[in-house]
């Protein structure tokens, strides 16, 4: 059953153009910053290394997984299809983890295809092949992961409203807060060492740079595992309370 979720919401992205037009504004974005925009590009750097890359796409992902999940429960809330789903004999969970791994397969299918960019700089690399792989692998699981974590809060956000740009506002702000706000409240010099280090350990950027650097931590990869579990299971709450 989580199958035939899955299958039916690709149908959904990909059934029309939603799916396109959102992995080719994700390319086109990432293809100017990187390319093209001379204070960011790649050609400025003078070596071959993809840090523009994996800094600016964290930030467009904050907008791009909001558009993509804000419909997923919001819609079909509004349209009343949502309870005829659940006169079938299938669990809210699968339901939950179908619409999930959907939106999470196409942020996987997006910067699958942003390997074109490293492969143009392993070949551009004096010599060839001359580029930090270990560091680009990790921060490719890295985006993979809050790729996901993003994708389960935005399925959260969508079960708590049948409006889709609310869904969206909160989806946007919860990944902002755990992304980028946690860390500058960590640097805020009259914060404690303790609460500086708190701050830091539950942000979502510290978990994600270290995974850049190359080396896969267990620890991190059950960080994001965690929050992807929490708002998961928060969103199986949500349903619930709605069925009862």
């Amino acid at each position: 059953m989580i199958y035939t979720i899955f299958k039916n919401e690709n149908k959904r992205y990909f059934g029309t153009v939603t799916g396109y037009i959102a992995i080719a504004v994700y390319l086109v974005a990432v293809w100017l910053f990187c390319w093209v925009f001379p204070s960011s590009s790649f050609l400025g750097y003078g070596f071959a290394e993809m840090g523009t890359f994996f800094e600016i796409t964290p930030y467009i992902f904050l907008f791009l997984i909001p558009a993509l999940t804000m419909r997923l429960f919001a819609e079909e809330f509004k349209s009343g299809t949502y309870e005829l789903l659940i006169t079938k004999p299938i669990t809210e969970i699968r339901i939950i983890l179908g619409k999930f791994f959907s939106s999470w397969f196409l942020v996987l299918l997006a910067l699958l295809l942003t390997l074109v960019f490293f492969y143009s700089l392993w070949q551009m690399a004096s010599p060839i092949g001359n580029v930090d792989v270990s560091g680009v692998f990790g921060s490719y699981v890295g985006l993979l992961f809050l790729g996901g974590v993003f994708c389960a809060i935005g399925v959260f956000t969508s079960s708590i409203t049948d409006n889709q740009i609310v869904s969206f506002i909160l989806s946007f702000v919860i990944s902002f807060f755990l992304y980028d706000v946690l860390g500058r409240l960590a640097s805020i010099e009259s914060l404690s060492g303790i609460t500086s280090n708190f701050l830091q350990d539950i942000g979502l950027n510290t978990h994600y740079e270290a995974m850049g650097r190359g080396v896969i931590d267990s620890r991190d990869v059950v960080y994001f595992g965690s929050l992807i579990i929490t708002f998961l299971f928060l969103t199986q709450l949500v349903l619930k309370n709605k069925r009862n």
